[in-house]
């Protein structure tokens, strides 16, 4: 039987340092610099993949790799087990072996959350424009290519507010950073819920939540 890790346990892994948890799985980005040589670390990845019967998904960029891992018998309540620390760390040995670096600041999970008093029928509005089928509170893509989207439950309506904001997930490591950036862009602080979440305003009053992953988590 599969056994679910938490983030914190991933990171504990040796050979992990390029890999980061957030909402879906372990993550890391590596700067391949070529087509040709983001196409040999594929395949590279693709033979320790069968060797293990464990397989991530890859998006393969002109210059870049995207590598996502997750247990998927562990899934819905956790992401992770040590069969993607392990698998991780092997590939991040071939990343050395051909000269790949990784940018951890290219890993984030973007979310579309959507407050309304009755969630059923704005859920239903959202499902068919989308195309997908709704999970509880959430419309996830079935392939996992663009935002998730989740509805929240308001008490009282609130005119005077936008009603739509955006969920940005980045590593606990990248938090600050976005922060300051985002408040030497002309943004604001809304609402200080650190180290959980901070909610920031752009000049006009538009709102994204930023939030680290916390280590403690092992699923959803």
């Amino acid at each position: 039987m599969v056994e679910p890790i938490t983030s914190r346990q991933f990171h504990e892994f040796s050979g992990v340092a390029d890999w980061r948890v957030l909402s879906d799985g372990a993550t890391a980005y590596f700067r391949t610099g070529s087509f040709a040589k983001g196409l040999e670390f594929v395949n590279r990845i693709g033979a320790l993949a069968d060797a293990t019967d464990h397989h991530p998904d890859i998006d393969l960029r002109y210059s870049a790799v995207l590598v996502k891992l997750m247990t998927h018998e562990v899934m819905p309540n956790a992401w992770l087990s040590e069969r993607d620390a392990s698998l991780a760390a092997q590939i991040s040995g071939v990343a050395r072996e051909l000269g790949i670096a990784s940018d951890p600041g290219e890993v984030l999970t973007l979310q579309i959350a959507i407050d309304a008093l009755d969630i059923p029928p704005v859920q239903a509005f959202w499902a068919a424009v989308l195309g997908r089928t709704a999970t509880e509170e959430d419309l996830v893509d079935r392939n996992a290519l663009a935002p998730n989207f989740w509805f929240q439950q308001m008490d009282v309506a609130r005119p005077q507010r936008n009603r739509i904001h955006i969920d940005l997930y980045v590593p606990a490591d990248q938090a600050e950073a976005r922060i300051s950036a985002a408040l030497a862009a002309g943004g604001s602080v809304v609402r200080d819920n650190g180290p959980e979440w901070w909610t920031l305003a752009d000049p006009e009053g538009n709102e994204v939540d930023i939030a680290p992953w916390p280590d403690t988590w092992s699923g959803r």
